[in-house]
């Protein structure tokens, strides 16, 4: 079974008609996308785009084929013409299946907004999902724990899909969702569709789909279904270094939003009567996905030691997947890495090493040297080690404070000096180090 997309865009295309934002003004060439449409073994149309046929045409397909014409979504884009001779464009109702002449079986599935997914199987047992603009698949929890059994009525219930489409980057949470299900495994071919101004076209839209294991392709490409496309290697470690306010964070939740089973470690804590610090917490959890859980803790070495081979979840505060759960970048079958792993998304070191600094009273000169230097080196030595073993995806952020002015006071050049250590230590053992200035992603390794 093959697919042809006649478009890859959001409904009113991409660039969007009389925009003057940045991303539009750089949409040209294979990064310019029409709205989304599907052409499965020239029989099949899902969704129409501006100029079907021309579409077709400029993909060396013809309309000629087609018997039926299905659609997922209220268009509220650019009118669409319906060519002479094709079928009248409709809709299934979700639940029921639709059975073609030349062997191919259309599935309606439900979404969480207006429209219709639709699962397609071929002759020889390929199957397709594929999702209107800024859906997800109902029915399937919020992407928290996997489902029994694997899948939910009519949503990957016979296995993982071959190919997954669907808009990734306006709902990751729905690709958590299909991988909590083991809808989507490490085999699945995910790429977004329904592309829109919201991320900047070329090497930032693919580097924010291969971090979570998704791709894009160009108007008119036909992808073979069950053919595998690798993307690259999900690191199991990440850091994400910025200054204040650069992004840093809101870049590592990015890079796990469309995986289930997140545990988020707030190293932080609360500050009783520190209105500045509350509010900046209240903003950090409203960005996070509700299924996210959350450990307010700076023991970080249990976390990181949990759920590895022969191993329980464990310390204080934990909230961590048992034996059985999980699924990060890269668990098991479905994503590559061990099962019974949930990820971590760790913000921050520079709190943690706060943190640890006062409990071994590295703030007074004569506690440092009597003992408190020996005592946070254990300390970071102990984390660093446990980062190098731990089989649980991570991504931590930390702040980078080398470059500013030195501190006037010891203490504030012994912070920045132990940070810069934590940060270079952590570092070489991750697979992944960004650098983020002014909300853009650099990558300093991997």
């Amino acid at each position: 079974m093959d697919v042809t997309l006649l478009g890859t865009g959001a409904p009113q295309g991409l660039p969007r008609p009389g925009c003057p934002c940045a991303a539009c003004a750089t949409a040209v060439g294979d990064e310019a996308r029409a709205a989304t449409a599907l052409l499965v073994d020239g029989a099949l149309m899902i969704d129409l785009t501006p100029g079907p046929a021309f579409a077709a045409a400029r993909a060396g397909r013809s309309l000629a084929g087609v018997r039926q014409v299905l659609l997922s979504h209220p268009h509220d884009g650019p009118a669409m013409e319906v060519p002479a001779g094709l079928p009248q464009p409709g809709r299934v109702a979700d639940g029921r299946e639709l059975a073609l002449l030349d062997g191919h079986r259309v599935r309606a599935t439900a979404v969480d907004i207006p429209g219709t997914g639709y699962e397609i199987s071929g002759a020889d047992g390929e199957r397709l999902l594929y999702l209107p603009p800024g859906a997800a698949p109902a029915g399937l929890g919020n992407g928290n724990s996997r489902a029994a059994g694997g899948g939910a009525e009519g949503v990957g219930g016979a296995g993982p899909y071959d190919l997954v489409l669907l808009d990734v980057l306006a709902r990751p949470d729905a690709l958590a969702r299909l991988r909590a299900s083991g809808a989507v495994d490490a085999a699945t071919d995910v790429v977004a569709v329904h592309l829109d101004h919201d991320v900047p076209p070329g090497p930032e839209l693919h580097r924010r789909l291969a971090a979570v294991g998704a791709r894009a392709v160009a108007d008119g490409s036909t992808l073979l279904v069950g053919e595998f496309h690798a993307v690259p290697d999900l690191p199991r470690r990440t850091l994400v270094l910025g200054g204040a306010r650069s992004g840093k964070s809101v870049e590592a939740e990015r890079r796990l939003a469309a995986f289930p089973d997140v545990v988020y470690v707030a190293t932080g804590g609360t500050r009783d009567g520190d209105q500045d610090w509350a509010q900046r917490v209240s903003l950090h959890r409203e960005r996070r996905p509700s299924s996210w859980r959350t450990v307010e803790t700076c023991d970080l070495v249990p976390l990181l030691e949990a759920a590895g081979p022969g191993r329980a979840a464990a310390g204080p505060g934990t909230d961590a997947a048992g034996p059985g759960e999980g699924g990060g970048p890269g668990a098991g079958s479905r994503t590559g890495r061990p099962a019974g792993v949930s990820p971590l998304l760790i913000d921050c070191l520079a709190l943690w090493l706060t943190h640890v600094m006062d409990e071994v009273g590295a703030w007074d000169d004569a506690t440092w040297e009597a003992g408190g230097r020996q005592a946070l080196r254990e300390r970071t030595d102990a984390l660093v080690a446990a980062v190098r073993e731990t089989h649980r995806p991570v991504v931590a952020v930390s702040n980078e404070v080398g470059s500013g002015v030195v501190p006037t006071t010891s203490a504030g050049r012994r912070f920045r000096d132990e940070l810069g250590r934590l940060n270079a230590a952590f570092a070489a053992e991750c697979e992944q180090v960004l650098l983020v200035v002014a909300g853009q992603a650099l990558a300093l390794r991997g």
